[in-house]
């Protein structure tokens, strides 16, 4: 007679790492002074720097995190200063 064969353990799950919440201004330059707030009830996200007082606000998803705000910011700048550029 034959052993039975063991269940295979499933495979553990990879850990993801968690996003950053604080950043460097644009502004300023002074690192981890923008903090992003999401309101979920009104689809608004805000990142503010706590040195400069510079914000900015977007419209976000349900899926939306503190960095897609941060990045939309930085994109927005990027696409100012080259308007800025070529005129």
């Amino acid at each position: 007679m034959g052993k039975r064969k063991a269940k295979a353990k499933p495979a553990p799950k990879k850990r993801m790492d968690k996003l950053d919440t604080v950043f460097s201004c644009p502004f300023c330059n002074h690192g981890s002074s923008v903090e992003c707030r999401i309101d979920m009830k009104n689809l608004i996200g805000e990142a503010t720097c706590g040195i400069c007082q510079e914000s900015f606000s977007t419209t976000i998803t349900a899926l939306s995190e503190p960095i897609d705000i941060y990045s939309e910011w930085i994109d927005e700048c990027e696409r100012v200063n080259t308007v800025d550029d070529d005129a």
